[in-house]
């Protein structure tokens, strides 16, 4: 009768196990599912293949999951805003050399039609 006991007892503790693994491996999948992350699809599909890896892979799922929030993205936001401003810092400047330049072209102008007329008289 013990032996009955052990062996079922056995075939529990397997079954657990094994189911157990199963619902670990789907925790990086669920956190993607949860946060609408764009790819929630490959993050189950490496979830699956981590099970032949022997879960190596698992970590990596579990953070590439948890970058992606719907409120903020990848978190990149702030360097894209800081981006246009330096887009915008940098155009604005290049239109103000424009212009400087601009002005020296026609201050030479002038200063070469002065130095025409004046410089004739005194050859």
């Amino acid at each position: 009768m013990l032996s009955y006991v052990a062996l079922g007892l056995l075939f529990f503790v397997a079954l657990v196990l094994f189911y157990g693994i199963i619902a670990i491996h789907d925790i990086p999948y669920d956190i993607a599912k949860s946060r609408n992350h764009p790819h929630q699809d490959a993050i189950h599909v490496a979830g699956w293949v981590s099970l032949f890896t022997l879960h190596v892979m698992w970590p990596f799922l579990w953070i590439w999951a948890t970058l992606y929030r719907p409120e903020r993205g990848w978190g990149f936001q702030q360097i894209e805003e800081k981006q246009r401003r330096e887009e915008s810092l940098v155009t604005e400047l290049e239109e103000k050399v424009n212009a400087q330049s601009e002005r020296l072209e026609r201050l030479e102008q002038l200063l070469a039609k002065q130095t025409g007329q004046n410089g004739e008289g005194n050859l």
